[in-house]
C-alpha cells in the first residue's frame, strides 16, 4: 500500500503549487480524475488582483475586499490576503508565469469592485491558462508524480486524523487505497450544480462532498456567484466574458439598446457582480429575453484584439466580432464562495485534512467575492499549507457561526435518482440567482429524498451524481436557513439584510 508524505487532489493551480512547495519537506502525489490540463483555473480570464502597483496598497485592497463582501468577510483572513499578495506573485514571476507588460513594467487593469487598477493578467484574457501550462511544465520537470484519471472516492480518517485517500481508476475500473501524513483538497468548485455554469464539466463539487462525509465543516455554500456575462447564443456552450471587459469601458445594453446599469447602481457596470447579474436578470424579464448585450464597439478596435485576444477570437469563430457587434450575454454560475471551512493556515477542523482554491472556505469572500481575488487567494492559502505543515503556524478563532445539520429524508419516500441534467435544471430554477423559501423547502426535501434512494456508486458518473447532489443539499438547505438577502444570495421573500445574519452558516454531518 503506497504512502506518502502529502496526497494532493486537485491539478489546478492550487494543487500545481501546492505541490512544487510540499515537495521540498517530503513525497507527494498528485490525484486528478481527469487529465492534469482539465481544471477551472485553465478558464480564468480575470487575472490575480495584488496590490504591487502605484498608488494601491495592501490597506487599500484591504479595504475593497471588505466592501464586497457583504459584511461577512473575514478581517484577518482578508488582512492576511491583501498583505502576502506581492510575495506570492513574486514567486509565480520566478516560475516563468509571464505576466503582460508595459514598458518593462507589469500592466495592472481595473475590475468591478476595485477602487484602483490592480489586476495582473498574462496573455490578455488568458490568464489561467498561462499560468497552468507553466506550473504543470514544472511539476513535470521536478518529476512529481500525478496520477491522472483517478477520482477520490473517500477519506480515510483513523482516530479523528486524515489516514489517506481511497480512489477509483476511472479508466481501468481499479480501486487502491493511499495512505498519507498530510491531504490538501485542491479539486475546485460545483459549477456544475447548475444547467448555466462557465465551469468545465469536472466541476461537480467531489472535494466539498468527501470532506462533508468525513466530517469536516462545510461554511457558506448558500453564497454561489454567479457571473453576469457569460456569451448566450444558439447552439453554443457556455462561454466566460471576462469582467475586465467591463472593467474596460464595456457598455451593458437591453433589447431596445438602452444601457441600464446606472438605473440599479451608482458604479454602473462595475457594480459587485451580484448586482449586476440580478440586474440582467430583471431587464431580461422586462423585455421577456434570455439575454442582454455587452457592448465594446465604441472601444478602439486594436485595444479590444490586445486587451481580449482570447474572447475576440473565440466569438470570431461563432460569428460574432465583438469589435463591430454587440455580444449577447445572461448570468452564468460561475464560483462556489463556500466550501470546507479552513483556518488561516489552510487547515480544515478534521486533523491532517487541508483544502485550498475554489473547495475551501477562507471567509476572504465574505458573501460576495470580489473580481480576481481567487487566484490570489489560492497562492496565498496554499503558501500557509505548506508552512503549516512543517510546524510553522498555529490555528486562529473562527467567526461566529449557526450550526447546522443537514435535514433526514421523508421516511419511506423512494424517488429515482435523476441524471446531471435533472439536478442542475432544478437547481438552476429554484436554488438560483432569485430563490424564495417556498421553492428551496421543496428543493431540499427533493435533495434528500435522491440522496436517500441513491445506489452504491460504481462508476465517475455515479460518485458525480453523488457529489452534486451533496453539494446541491449544501447549497440549498443554507440558503432556506437564512432568511435574508446578502451578496450573492437573494431571498426573493426576505429582501433585505438583517445584522441577525451576520454570520457564517456551518453544517457538518456530525453534528
Amino acid at each position: 500500500m503506497a504512502s506518502y508524505d502529502y496526497i494532493i487532489v486537485g491539478s489546478g493551480i492550487a494543487g500545481l503549487y501546492s505541490a512544487l512547495l510540499a515537495r521540498k519537506y517530503g513525497s507527494v502525489l498528485i490525484v486528478t480524475k481527469g487529465s492534469i490540463e482539465e481544471c477551472n483555473t485553465r478558464f480564468a480570464q480575470g487575472g490575480i488582483a495584488a496590490a504591487v502597483g502605484a498608488g494601491d496598497s495592501p490597506e487599500l485592497h484591504f479595504k475593497d475586499t471588505m466592501s464586497a463582501g457583504a459584511g461577512l468577510s473575514d478581517e484577518i483572513m482578508v488582512r492576511i490576503l491583501a498583505s502576502e499578495a506581492a510575495p506570492r506573485i513574486k514567486d509565480l514571476i520566478e516560475l516563468g508565469v509571464p505576466f503582460d507588460t508595459i514598458e518593462g513594467e507589469v500592466a495592472l487593469t481595473l475590475e468591478a469592485a476595485h477602487s484602483v487598477p490592480r489586476i495582473l493578467h498574462a496573455g490578455g484574457d488568458a490568464t489561467g491558462r498561462y499560468i497552468e501550462e507553466t506550473l504543470s511544465a514544472r511539476v513535470r520537470a521536478a518529476d512529481i508524480p500525478v496520477l491522472e484519471h483517478c477520482l477520490a472516492t473517500r477519506i480515510i480518517v483513523d482516530g479523528g486524523k486524515t489516514a489517506g485517500l481511497e480512489t477509483l481508476n476511472v479508466l481501468t475500473g481499479q480501486r487502491e487505497t493511499l495512505l498519507c501524513r498530510h491531504l490538501i483538497l485542491a479539486s475546485g468548485g460545483a459549477g456544475q450544480l447548475f444547467s448555466l455554469t462557465t465551469n468545465p464539466t469536472v466541476a461537480t463539487g467531489d472535494g466539498v462532498a468527501l470532506a462533508y462525509e468525513a466530517g469536516a465543516d462545510i461554511m457558506d455554500m448558500e453564497f454561489f456567484q454567479f457571473h453576469p456575462t457569460a456569451l448566450k447564443l444558439p447552439g453554443v456552450p457556455v462561454f466566460l466574458i471576462s469582467e475586465s471587459v467591463r472593467g474596460e469601458g464595456g457598455i451593458l445594453r437591453n433589447q431596445e439598446g438602452r444601457r441600464f446599469m446606472t438605473d440599479y447602481a451608482a458604479r454602473g457596470e462595475l457594480a459587485p457582480r451580484d448586482v449586476v447579474s440580478r440586474a440582467i436578470v430583471s431587464e431580461m424579464t422586462k423585455t421577456s429575453a434570455d439575454h442582454v448585450y455587452l457592448d465594446v464597439t465604441h472601444l478602439a478596435p486594436t485595444h479590444v484584439l490586445a486587451r481580449f485576444p482570447q474572447i475576440y477570437h473565440y466569438c470570431l469563430e461563432q460569428g460574432l466580432d465583438i469589435t463591430r457587434d454587440l455580444i449577447p450575454v445572461a448570468p452564468a454560475a460561475h464560483y462556489m464562495i463556500g466550501g470546507v471551512r479552513v483556518n488561516a493556515w489552510g487547515a480544515s477542523s478534521v486533523a491532517g485534512l487541508y483544502a485550498a482554491g475554489e473547495v475551501s472556505c477562507t471567509g476572504v469572500h465574505g458573501a460576495n467575492r470580489l473580481a480576481s481575488n481567487s487566484l490570489l487567494e489560492v497562492l496565498v492559502f496554499s503558501h500557509r499549507i505548506i508552512e503549516n505543515s512543517v510546524g510553522g503556524g498555529e490555528s486562529l478563532t473562527m467567526a461566529p457561526a449557526q450550526r447546522r445539520k443537514l435535514a433526514e429524508a421523508k421516511s419511506g419516500t423512494v424517488v429515482s435518482l435523476p441524471g446531471k441534467q435533472g439536478i442542475q435544471e432544478t437547481m438552476w430554477r429554484h436554488a438560483g440567482i432569485i430563490r424564495d423559501g417556498a421553492s428551496l423547502a421543496e428543493t431540499a426535501a427533493l435533495l434528500a429524498n435522491w440522496q436517500a434512494s441513491a445506489p452504491g456508486p460504481v462508476s465517475r458518473e455515479d460518485y458525480e451524481i453523488r457529489h452534486l447532489v451533496t453539494c446541491g443539499r449544501l447549497v440549498t438547505e443554507a440558503a432556506l436557513y437564512r432568511e435574508e438577502s446578502r451578496g450573492a444570495h437573494f431571498r426573493a421573500d426576505f429582501p433585505w439584510t438583517s445584522d441577525k445574519w451576520r454570520r457564517h452558516i456551518v453544517i457538518n454531518s456530525g453534528n
